[in-house]
């Protein structure tokens, strides 16, 4: 671990938890980003304007926390284009086979003892581990 930060940490967690209470609460879904962002590709009508909003949400805190924050944003040691690219795709293949995403799986559905989701959220970590693994120790991929 390079830095430990539980205040930031903690404050993240509570953000990332009221956002999802709050979608639960007013649009009644769970706040799976997959599904967000994936409806908008084939929109429902009078369905679109929240996921905007929640999307472009997501994109201004990435920007706002790059402006105020640069320091704490860095791409030092990210991957390549390439592999970028594929993982994404790999991603998207596995929100479609879980049926959602690690937010919609991991922070909504184990909040909600969903057996489902804890399955789910454990194959994704252990998923995510292997690959780590795999990409940094076999592949020559980075610290």
């Amino acid at each position: 671990m390079e830095s430990f930060t539980p205040i930031a940490s903690t404050v993240g967690g509570v953000l990332i938890g009221l956002a999802s209470i709050m979608v639960l609460r007013i649009q009644g879904r769970v706040a799976g980003i997959s599904g967000i962002c994936g409806s908008l590709l084939r929109p429902s009508r009078g369905d679109v304007g929240w996921r905007v909003g929640f999307t472009l949400g997501l994109i201004a805190s990435g920007a706002a926390a790059l402006l105020l924050s640069p320091a704490h944003v860095s791409t030092a040691g990210a991957p390549t284009l390439a592999l970028t690219a594929v993982a994404g795709v790999l991603v998207g293949f596995g929100t479609r086979l879980g049926n959602g995403c690690t937010s919609g799986h991991g922070v909504c559905g184990i909040s909600r003892l969903s057996r489902r989701s804890i399955v789910a959220t454990a194959t994704f970590m252990a998923v995510a581990g292997v690959m780590v693994f795999v990409t940094r120790h076999l592949l020559g991929g980075g610290a």
